[in-house]
């Protein structure tokens, strides 16, 4: 450090920062003792994984390592449902179930099930033409859930239904 009676010159105040600095960390000086600044190594170049990859192509190949394939095209019964039996049936049947196979299809009304089991070669004729021959073997069509005595504060175990709650 310099002397406190000897004016500080401009070159010499980065220096006496730095001193300053480093007394307070205490080290001695930021130079080595050889005079010489260390010089950092350059950064080497990044490889071509590090650079930024789509996120669908990452997707893709978890899919495939996965062996997931079949099963999602399998679920396009599900996504594509309007698409493949078309907007009117589309409003009235709603896929619940795939399995084996085969696609449960809930009716919207008693009417509307007995024109889908009418309809329902046509249906998997169709959908194994847009999902892939086998895909589909059957449709089981349901009408409307009626409702459920089960439950409340009327309700009595091993009871028939509605016959034993009005009488």
């Amino acid at each position: 450090m310099t002397e406190p009676d000897e004016p500080i010159k401009p070159e010499d105040g980065l220096g006496l920062a730095r001193d300053i600095a480093n007394s307070y960390r205490g080290k001695a000086s930021a130079v080595p003792p050889s005079g010489k600044r260390r010089v950092r190594p350059a950064k080497p170049s990044r490889d071509k994984r590090d650079e930024p990859s789509p996120l669908s192509d990452l997707l893709g190949q978890v899919v495939s390592e996965q062996g997931w394939e079949g099963k999602l095209s399998d679920q396009r019964i599900f996504t594509d449902w309007t698409a493949l039996v078309g907007p009117e049936v589309a409003q009235h049947a709603q896929v619940e179930a795939y399995e084996d196979g085969e696609v449960h299809v809930r009716a919207a009304s008693t009417a509307w099930a007995t024109q889908l089991k009418m309809l329902a070669p046509r249906i998997v004729a169709k959908l194994n033409e847009q999902l892939g021959d086998g895909t589909v073997l059957r449709i089981i069509v349901r009408g409307p859930q009626a409702p459920s005595w089960k439950k409340g504060p009327r309700s009595i175990r091993g009871a028939r239904g509605p016959r034993d709650t009005y009488g």
